[in-house]
């Protein structure tokens, strides 16, 4: 299929044959939209989270569930074993650690809009290597910035974490998600204070970050149970001096079947000029007939009698994405 691309300075469609069209669109970057939330380990909200909030640029996500994708044979043992994975959707890029075992899994994952491609992120796990934070660097103007999503059980393991080793960054523009800590701090409705605090704080300062507090207050877990009372858990650290600190917003009416409602913010970059483009095929036409016939050939080829690990699983599906986007 012979294509012609045209860039404009506006989103617009552009015709390229009988049979093709291009959706080409001049994205200015200034700053990048942010949503974080606690899911539950409800992997439907997962999707749907990735479905209707594309408008966003960056999804935090603290416990995911992973869900058995088939049962795989192993080379240790005669019974069969599950490969297990998380929800991925082809408009986002995926980050998190592989599992270590079949009972540590990833508590973080961080989903990037796949129209910041050219923003060149990358998981830094030679910096930070815990399954509870997942540290993620990407380029603007040029200077590498880093982001940080966290979750914290009631162990406080990552506070330890943080505290034990040596990171040496700068330009952490955020680091947010569950901490699952009640403080008078954050929370005005609480009335102590705890030491755990303490440790978040002077972790934060280590990093140039200050903690986000929003003048009208409300809760971000909600209770089950009416005996326990709804808490501020989930929080947001920002650069120190940004604009954007106390102006997060936090959103009760968006939480569906999780008991922590969102958190949002815009963080300001320097400017970017985006250029992203798509490829459609009109409609009840023969391309798209002869599309759907290489599609279902590309199919019926692809060998899943041995996919007994992660590593082949991930061969397979690239080289299915690859087939297809050739089509």
């Amino acid at each position: 299929m012979a294509l012609k691309r045209i860039y404009k300075n506006s989103e617009q469609l552009k015709e390229l044959n009988l049979f093709s069209h291009e959706w080409l669109i001049n994205m200015i970057l200034k700053d990048l939209k942010i949503f974080s939330q606690n899911v539950r380990k409800n992997n439907f909200l997962i999707n749907t989270i990735l479905e209707v909030n594309q408008n966003f640029d960056i999804i935090f996500i603290q416990e995911p569930s992973w869900m058995t994708i088939r049962t795989i044979s192993s080379l240790v043992n005669c019974k069969d074993i599950p490969l297990v994975g998380i929800p991925n959707h082809p408009n986002w890029l995926t980050f998190t650690k592989e599992p270590c075992s079949t009972i540590s899994f990833p508590r973080v994952i961080i989903y990037i809009n796949i129209r910041l491609s050219s923003f060149q992120f990358s998981l830094c796990k030679n910096v930070i290597n815990h399954r509870d934070i997942l540290l993620a660097s990407f380029f603007n103007d040029n200077n590498i910035f880093w982001i940080m999503n966290v979750y914290s059980d009631s162990s406080h393991s990552i506070l330890k974490y943080l505290m034990d080793i040596e990171v040496n960054i700068s330009n952490l523009l955020i680091m947010t998600g569950n901490f699952n800590i009640r403080d008078s701090i954050w929370d005005s409705s609480f009335p102590h204070h705890s030491s755990i605090s303490d440790n978040l704080m002077i972790i934060a300062d280590s990093f140039n970050l200050e903690l986000s507090i929003l003048t009208n207050q409300v809760p971000t877990r909600y209770s089950d149970m009416v005996s326990e009372a709804n808490s501020v858990i989930d929080l947001m650290f920002l650069q120190s001096g940004s604009n954007e600190l106390n102006n997060h917003s936090i959103h009760p009416e968006w939480r569906l079947s999780s008991d922590h409602a969102p958190i949002m913010v815009s963080v300001p970059i320097t400017e970017e000029n985006i250029i992203t483009s798509k490829f459609s095929i009109m409609k009840n036409n023969k391309e798209e007939e002869n599309f759907i016939k290489d599609v279902s050939s590309i199919i019926k080829s692809i060998k899943v009698s041995d996919l007994s690990d992660i590593d082949k699983l991930k061969d397979t599906t690239n080289s299915l994405t690859s087939s297809i986007e050739n089509a």
